[in-house]
């Protein structure tokens, strides 16, 4: 996935019939709406269920400032993400600790550098300075996380979206733009090895055991096919130490694949990216591109359960 590089908050304060087949496929999506969590995720008995959300703007449901006005970005409550879905879906009590711009060394040390979330490219202040989160925490998210799942016992699902922003950062730092494959190669022994520590932290100091679901990155063109190398190398990097950690992966990249096949592969005309004012698409999913990944984090759930 190919994006901007972060920018500062002071920058972004200035700014400012076709759809029947991505219909038919979210057509299974008001199926599994009849199942519940209980039958996908295992919610014990006498306990309402909870779902923590974990990741960058993915998971946060982040619009762009060309689309977006500074009193939207005071409200959290504005922005909708795949996890929204999904926890209508599984009847789930929804806790999104997602960031902007969050790396995943970012999550692990909030001093540590990042797309925009606590800081932009290591230099204050980061979208956190300004603006509210779905849920307020001093330190890192994953220290958020790990005290959320200890004080929530009944907490059924965990998911995450983490990654990108690393290749963002590089393509920031490098003159290059993180085209050299020994750049890149670092970025993913990084993004690796830092969620196996994400991981070891959930499973080994959370204590947490029940369903951790990872969605992966979609591409922004399915034509490209340097990109969807790129991406596809990315969600390797991240498959792996989610497999390892007894987790699931949510397709991402191959649903809005299906979703762009009757578009000539391109998410921005199936209308699933966030279109400009300019007619070109953000990096950042629509509510119809969030229904997506979120079949995507469902069908991963009820795959596993069906196994």
């Amino acid at each position: 996935m190919r994006g901007r590089p972060a920018i500062s908050i002071k920058r972004l304060l200035r700014r400012g019939g076709a759809l029947s087949a991505i219909a038919i496929m979210l057509g299974s999506l008001s199926i599994t709406q009849g199942a519940t969590a209980d039958t996908l995720v295992h919610v014990s008995e006498g306990g309402n269920g909870t779902y923590l959300a974990l990741g960058d703007s993915v998971a946060f449901g982040y619009t762009p400032p060309a689309v977006t006005t500074l009193a939207q970005y005071e409200n959290p409550n504005n922005f909708v993400s795949y996890a929204n879905y999904v926890a209508s879906s599984l009847n789930l009590k929804l806790t999104n600790a997602s960031c902007p711009g969050e790396t995943t060394l970012s999550m692990i040390d909030p001093l540590a550098i990042s797309n925009g979330c606590e800081n932009s490219l290591g230099q204050p202040p980061g979208y956190r300075t300004y603006f509210p989160l779905h849920v307020q925490y001093s330190g890192s998210q994953l220290a958020y996380a790990v005290g959320y799942l200890k004080s929530h016992p009944h907490t059924r699902l965990v998911t995450i979206d983490i990654g990108a922003n690393d290749a963002f950062v590089c393509q920031a730092i490098t003159e290059d733009f993180c085209t050299s494959p020994s750049e890149f190669k670092a970025v993913l022994d990084s993004v690796s090895t830092n969620l196996a520590t994400i991981y070891s932290a959930i499973r080994n100091q959370a204590h947490y055991h029940h369903a951790l679901v990872a969605l992966d990155y979609y591409s922004t063109s399915y034509t490209n096919q340097a990109q969807v190398a790129l991406t596809e190398a990315l969600n390797s990097a991240i498959i792996q130490p989610t497999l390892a950690a007894g987790g699931l992966v949510a397709n991402g990249f191959s649903a809005f694949e299906v979703a762009s096949q009757s578009y000539g592969g391109n998410p921005c005309a199936a209308g699933l990216l966030i279109k400009l004012p300019t007619g070109r698409c953000n990096i950042h999913p629509t509510l119809l591109g969030h229904q997506v990944l979120a079949q995507a984090v469902i069908g991963a759930l009820a795959g596993h359960h069906s196994q």
